[in-house]
């Protein structure tokens, strides 16, 4: 059977002029007018037949905990292929239709992360086809919450994460990044709740349960979105507002309250934002990420609500995604770098435009630290710390490191330093308008930005030494670094403390989240538990409403045996589905056989409280050790 399956959809990106460089073992240099890229993580054959357009039509039952209903596909039979093949993931078919007439179908045995091949006949004329299906228990884009697991205890929620390659566990599709197309839904649910989509969105509750979208810009499949649960919606300004629990608007509201004014800085420096609303919805605690960008609705974890608008930098990123990323995707996995790295870039100019360079100075400083971290996690020869990634026969996740985030945001950075930032900006606005909704390769962009940016400049290439930072292991030694000026005065108050100067003579005023990052970072693998006191009782950490600085004291605690504040760090495992937050301190806690047997059993109390994806990478870490 293996032999008959389709193991990856040929992405084509059509050049002007095609400097195609790579390195590998060695550079070789190729000129070509087509380059053809294999995505190895969809079974479709979007490359022989074109998704033009989906109609969604389904129902929500909270009860079953199922969504049911038909995808009818729009295609254009380019190539005269003689069946179209989609994506799925533990759904269940029904029955398949072409152009109104039932056919015969084939599902294929189910291969590891990628699911199962739906093959469908079709002619050279066909125009329409509908799928009629179910999904599983095993929908890895899915999770459902019963009344007790969301904010506000009342109703149950559900809500979608189809970023990497999970919206074929929810809909029959071709998932792959390169892959784009519109569409609109109907979305039953049950009366009371509202559903939100990754499209144009109601403000007020249906009273039938009854909902109708309209997506009418060209996405891929990983931006697919759905959320229905008991959520109302506060207004920002004309273009931007939040959604939220009842019980959370009111916060929700107050720190975004700068959102509008982040839309404006950011077309201010990269063009104009082309998807109408910018609007934020706040999920329950289970959440497994920061944020996702999805168009006009920005998915975001409650963790950001730190109740002093200190956390916001994450919805400057969300933002930023509505160009790099959403505007122009990558084509493969192995691309990520092209929407993360240009996202943290994107976040941290308007974050600087908005907040002044020495706040960002301290982003980037916390970014390079995470990035010297990740390297000698992954070992600094390893191929995962190449900007262009190989993910073949593995879970695109595998991906979801620092390395696309902050290799690729440095490099950039190293970029604009090299050719001037007014250079480098009119650049990117001319990147981003002359890609918009179409996708990018890493060797194309590498091939744009010679024809464009560097063209006749052989110093700046020289400089740049780009091939050691995208198909080059580690940090290059060129790497640029913030300035530290807001951290010097924090790396002096923390050598007062570890001089015995008590806490609460430190002068700490006005710090920010990041000051605090740092204080804490640069503290010595363990502190005593006497220091860890000290702190504790003139800084309040175990009681802080900051997610970031409570995840790092528990963290700090268990490496210290400072067993004070582990009923605050019990509640935050209990309420809290952030990976970010949950691998690290449950790692921390499985380093000794007491703190195994603690991870052991908080896990399994929260479980279920955690996203799918959460309980997968627990797993492995908790439950088979």
């Amino acid at each position: 059977m293996l032999k008959n399956i389709a193991l990856g959809l040929l992405v084509v990106v059509f050049l002007s002029a095609c400097h195609f460089k790579k390195k590998a073992s060695g550079d070789a240099t190729k000129t070509m007018d087509t380059m053809i890229v294999k995505d190895v993580h969809t079974l479709s054959n979007a490359d022989s037949v074109q998704m033009q357009h989906l109609e969604l039509n389904i129902k929500v039952d909270m009860d079953k905990k199922q969504i049911s209903g038909c995808a009818v596909w729009t295609i254009n039979n380019q190539k005269n292929a003689r069946q179209l093949v989609l994506d799925t993931y533990d759904l269940t078919i029904d029955s398949v239709t072409v152009d109104g007439k039932s056919v015969p179908y084939t599902l294929d045995a189910k291969i590891k992360f990628l699911g199962s091949a739906l093959r469908i006949p079709i002619t050279a004329g066909s125009k329409s086809v509908s799928i009629c299906y179910k999904t599983g228990s095993d929908a890895r884009a899915l999770q459902w919450l019963d009344a007790q697991q969301t904010h506000d205890k009342k109703h149950p929620f559900l809500y979608t994460q189809s970023e990497s390659i999970y919206a074929r566990s929810w809909i029959p599709c071709a998932d792959g990044p390169g892959i784009r197309f519109t569409y609109n839904a109907h979305v039953q649910v049950p009366k009371g709740l509202m559903a939100l989509m990754s499209a144009l969105n109601t403000q007020e509750v249906s009273a039938d349960g009854n909902y109708d979208f309209e997506m009418n810009l060209p996405i891929p499949a990983y931006l697919m979105a759905l959320a229905v649960g008991d959520i109302t919606f506060k207004s920002i300004d004309d273009r931007t507002g939040v959604y939220a629990e009842p019980g959370m608007i009111e916060k929700s509201r107050y720190e975004f309250e700068d959102v509008g004014k982040m839309v404006n800085t950011a077309e201010q420096l990269y063009g104009p934002y082309r998807w109408g609303r910018y609007d934020v919805l706040v999920l329950p605690p289970g959440f497994p990420i920061g944020g996702m960008e999805n168009p006009r609705l920005t998915f975001c974890t409650p963790t950001v609500i730190a109740g002093d608008r200190s956390l916001v930098s994450l919805i400057a990123h969300e933002l930023a995604h509505s160009w790099s990323g959403n505007l122009v995707t990558n084509a493969t996995w192995d691309d990520f770098w092209l929407n993360e790295g240009f996202t943290d870039y994107f976040e941290r100019r308007i974050i600087e435009q908005m907040l002044g360079k020495s706040y960002s100075d301290m982003l980037w400083e916390l970014g390079y630290q995470d990035l010297v971290d990740n390297v000698k996690e992954l070992g600094d020869k390893s191929k995962d710390t190449w900007l262009k990634l190989d993910l073949k026969g593995r879970d695109p996740d595998d991906g979801l490191t620092d390395i696309p985030y902050e290799k690729g945001s440095h490099f950039l950075k190293l970029i604009e330093n090299t050719v001037g930032r007014d250079r480098f900006d009119r650049f990117l606005v001319k990147y981003f308008d002359e890609h918009a909704f179409k996708t990018m390769t890493t060797e194309a962009f590498l091939t744009y930005m010679d024809t464009t940016l560097l063209k006749d400049d052989s110093e700046s290439k020289k400089t740049l030494k780009i091939n050691a930072w995208v198909y080059g292991p580690g940090i290059p030694p060129n790497c640029p670094r913030a300035d530290q000026e807001r951290f010097m005065r924090v790396d002096s108050e923390r050598i007062k403390f570890l001089n015995d100067i008590p806490a609460a003579q430190l002068n700490v005023t006005d710090w920010t989240t990041h000051e605090w990052l740092q204080f804490l970072r640069k503290m010595p693998p363990a502190l005593s538990v006497v220091q860890m006191k000290k702190l504790d009782d003139a800084f309040m950490f175990r009681t802080t409403g900051n997610s970031e600085i409570a995840d790092l004291w528990f963290i700090m605690a268990v490496r210290a045996n400072y067993t004070a504040p582990y009923p605050e760090m019990e509640q935050f495992l209990s309420t809290v589905g952030r990976r970010k937050f949950l691998e690290p301190l449950y790692g921390e806690m499985m380093k000794t056989p007491h703190g195994t047997e603690m991870a052991k059993r908080l896990y399994a109390k929260y479980r279920k409280n955690y996203h799918p994806l959460a309980q997968e990478s627990l797993d492995k870490m908790i439950m088979k050790k």
